[in-house]
């Protein structure tokens, strides 16, 4: 009998300690309810609708999606994206992979400059977009006056539609220390013993790091590529701040004509839908990614 009522005792402990941690954890789910799970749900149903804010939504099924197969607008959008991401994505992680196997070295004050090429990373994407305006100006910017110095007329970076898409990549370089830690991480995670036993076998330093540190480093390259990809199609507010689209269109790319659509011209049915067609888009081009994983991307358990 004592044993049941222990028993008994425990679950209603186990219940009262149940309920204090719904409780705890109820704040947490009614915002995740309210400014996740309803935002995405909503939008799904608004991607099916004719829906300009200030009218209620009206049904019109496959519409928005019908529209966006023939829209020229986002054709030239989609265009400028892919370019973009041409550019930015392999200079992006090809310049942090150099900057942390450079940084990946046991040298007295390495902390200082790790932590000073990480720096631009963190700032505010308004804020560095300005910044780089000012670098990037034709008349008295610090790039053009370095090019001068040295007999270069430098460019219209931001004003001529044939290097706006590459002032941008550039401009995208220079926060590419959050991949660099990615990628600095992962470099000390290699293990010593199996560099040390290629150069034992005769390897010189470039055949050591291209059979023992690549392959180790190729799930991190992975990783950077399929976030670059997704931070690309997500590239809104450099472009905004620093030409608005222009010159021409040249800089319009997809983030900026969903914007467009959804809060300037109040189409918020078709930008739902141009939302959700990205969506399957980047899940598609994630899944191909990782399917052909299998084949250049090294885990340390294979």
């Amino acid at each position: 009998m004592s044993n049941q009522t222990s028993k008994l005792k425990m679950t209603a402990m186990e219940r009262q300690h149940l309920r204090s941690g719904l409780l705890f954890c109820l704040p947490g789910i009614v915002g995740l309810m309210m400014f996740t799970v309803y935002p995405v749900l909503a939008s799904l149903y608004y991607s099916f609708c004719n829906y300009s804010v200030l009218k209620p939504p009206h049904w019109v099924g496959w519409g928005n999606y019908q529209v966006l197969m023939h829209d020229s607008q986002l054709g030239a959008a989609l265009k400028n994206t892919v370019i973009y991401a041409a550019m930015a994505i392999p200079s992006g992680i090809i310049t942090a992979f150099l900057l942390a196997n450079l940084l990946n070295q046991k040298v007295r004050g390495m902390a200082f400059f790790r932590t000073a090429f990480y720096l631009p990373s963190v700032t505010p994407a308004v804020a560095s977009a300005v910044l780089w305006v000012w670098v990037l100006n034709p008349q008295f910017g610090l790039l053009n006056t370095a090019l001068a110095s040295v007999g270069i007329q430098g460019p219209g970076w931001l004003s001529d539609p044939a290097w706006a898409k590459a002032a941008l990549a550039l401009m995208g370089m220079w926060g590419v220390g959050s991949w660099m830690v990615i990628f600095l991480a992962g470099l000390q995670d290699v293990p010593v013993e199996l560099q040390e036993a290629a150069r034992l076998d005769g390897a010189g330093s470039y055949a050591s790091w291209r059979h023992v540190t690549l392959p180790f480093m190729s799930p991190h390259l992975l990783f950077a590529s399929v976030m670059g990809l997704i931070g690309v199609s997500s590239f809104f507010a450099q472009p905004m701040v620093m030409t608005g689209g222009g010159p021409a269109g040249s800089t319009t790319f997809f983030a900026q004509y969903l914007f467009q659509n959804a809060f300037q011209f109040f189409k918020m049915g078709y930008a739902c839908a141009l939302a959700w067609s990205l969506a399957v888009v980047l899940i598609f081009l994630t899944a191909l990614l990782f399917r052909g994983s299998t084949r250049y991307v090294y885990y340390g358990g294979d």
